[in-house]
């Protein structure tokens, strides 16, 4: 088996395209009508899904470091200039608490976003 995909929920596609694809550096791929806003974001030979619904979960009340919550993790060939964007843009993070070259943000919709040097 293999990851095909991960789903997240966001309360503005566009406002979370601005942090995937403007910060980060994900492409977007093409994606059909299904019936509500959204983006499919390349990452490698998987993606992300953007999912613009209402969400069950509470954004409130997360755990400030990402590691300690669910997240997704994603490898980055420049954690440097991915840093410098991050601060940019006002993203507050944390860096990885196992010593490895990594940190932890949260998208815009309180998702959190592991970011591991490499790849």
């Amino acid at each position: 088996m293999q990851l095909h995909h991960v789903s997240l929920l966001v309360a503005d596609t566009a406002r979370a395209l601005v942090f995937y694809r403007d910060i980060l550096g994900l492409a977007e791929a093409p994606r059909p009508d299904l019936g509500f806003p959204g983006a499919w974001l390349e990452v490698g030979g998987q993606q992300i899904h953007l999912l613009e619904l209402p969400n069950p979960d509470p954004v409130q009340g997360r755990p400030d470091h990402g590691g300690r919550d669910r997240h997704v993790a994603l490898s980055c060939p420049d954690l440097d200039g991915l840093i410098a964007r991050l601060e940019a843009a006002g993203i507050p993070y944390t860096r990885s608490r196992s010593g490895r070259a990594a940190l932890f943000c949260r998208d815009p919709d309180g998702n959190a976003v592991e970011l591991i040097a490499g790849g």
